[in-house]
C-alpha cells in the first residue's frame, strides 16, 4: 500500500501537529522527497523531533525510511489530472462536471489497484475457487456491488448466495462452515450489519474476504484476507460514487482472474448469454 494512501487514510486520527506534517507531505510529495527532516520540520512549522515522532507513529525507525517510501510513492502515483481534478461545484457546467467526475473515478480505481498486492488478490481468488459455497454481504451502495458480483459468479456455475436483506444475510452466515467463504463489502468497515455477519461467519470457521477502505477498521480485522478500496468521497459527497467504482474494480478483477484459471469459463459464459438471449427479443 502506498505510504501516501496510508497517511491520507490516517489523517483524521492524527494530532493537530501531526496533521500539519501530513498535509505538507500530501500536498507535494515530490518536494518532500528532497527535503531533510529539519527542512520538513521548518516547512510544516513543527520541531524536528515532531517529524521523528510522526515517522515512528507510521511504523518507521526514522525520517530516512519514510522519505524513501514517499519518493517511491510519488514516482508511481497516477499522473495529475489537472484543473478538473477537484470538487464538483454547483455552478460547474455539464462538461466540467463530467470531466471532474471522470477524473475522480479514474483516480479512485488507479489508487485502489495500487494498494492491493497481486499476491493478495490472487489469494482471495483462490479462496473463492476452493470454497464449497460463497456468500456475499453488503448494505447500501455496497449491496449493489455484492449483487453484481453474485451475478458474475453465477455465470461460472459457482454456488453463491446473496440477498439484499441483512437479516437473511445473517441467517445464511450462521449456516456457513470451514469449507465456505464470505465476501464482506463495506467502504467504512464499520457498518454494523456487515460486521456482525462477518463475525458470525468467522465463528463458523468460514474464510472471510473483506473489501474496505485502507484505514484501520473493525471489519478488516475479522478478515482472512483483507482487500482495500480507495475512494475520494470528499470530492463528491452526494452519493457513494467513487467507493462503488473502487469496489467494482476489485470484484471485477477477482471475477476475471477466476475466468482466466478455469478451462470451462468460456463455455459457461457463452451458455449463460445464450440462455438469456431469447428474453432480449
Amino acid at each position: 500500500m502506498s505510504i501516501l494512501t496510508v497517511i491520507e487514510a490516517q489523517r483524521d486520527t492524527l494530532t493537530a501537529g501531526e496533521r500539519q506534517i501530513a498535509d505538507v507531505i500530501l500536498s507535494d510529495p515530490d518536494r518532500v522527497a528532497r527535503l531533510s527532516s529539519g527542512e520538513l520540520a521548518e516547512v510544516a512549522d513543527r520541531s524536528q523531533s515532531g517529524v521523528v515522532k510522526f515517522c515512528q507513529k507510521l511504523g518507521f525507525s526514522g525520517y530516512r525510511d519514510l522519505r524513501l517510501e514517499i519518493a517511491r510513492a510519488a514516482a508511481v502515483r497516477p499522473m495529475a489530472m489537472g484543473a478538473v481534478h477537484g470538487s464538483i461545484e454547483a455552478d460547474d457546467d455539464m462538461m466540467v462536471t463530467a470531466q471532474k467526475l471522470l477524473a475522480s473515478k479514474m483516480h479512485a480505481m488507479q489508487q485502489t489497484l495500487s494498494v492491493n498486492l497481486p499476491q493478495r488478490l490472487d489469494a482471495a481468488r483462490d479462496l473463492l475457487t476452493n470454497a464449497a459455497r460463497i456468500q456475499l454481504s453488503g448494505v447500501g451502495a455496497s449491496s449493489l456491488v455484492a449483487r453484481d458480483f453474485a451475478q458474475k459468479l453465477q455465470k461460472l456455475g459457482i454456488p453463491v448466495s446473496y440477498d439484499a436483506d441483512s437479516h437473511i444475510q445473517m441467517g445464511n452466515a450462521a449456516t456457513l462452515s470451514g469449507r465456505d467463504t464470505l465476501v464482506s463489502i463495506s467502504q467504512s468497515g464499520t457498518s454494523m450489519e456487515t460486521l456482525r455477519i462477518a463475525e458470525t461467519a468467522a465463528k463458523r470457521k468460514a474464510s472471510v474476504v473483506t473489501i474496505t477502505g485502507p484505514h484501520t477498521n473493525p471489519l478488516a480485522s475479522v478478515a482472512s484476507i483483507a482487500l482495500h478500496t480507495v475512494a475520494d468521497e470528499e470530492r463528491v459527497r452526494s452519493s457513494s460514487i467513487t467507493s462503488r467504482d473502487a469496489q467494482l474494480m476489485v470484484t471485477d478483477l477477482l471475477f476475471l482472474r477466476l475466468v482466466q484459471i478455469r478451462d470451462d469459463s468460456g463455455e459457461l459464459i457463452r451458455g449463460a448469454a445464450e440462455a438469456v438471449a431469447p428474453l432480449k427479443l
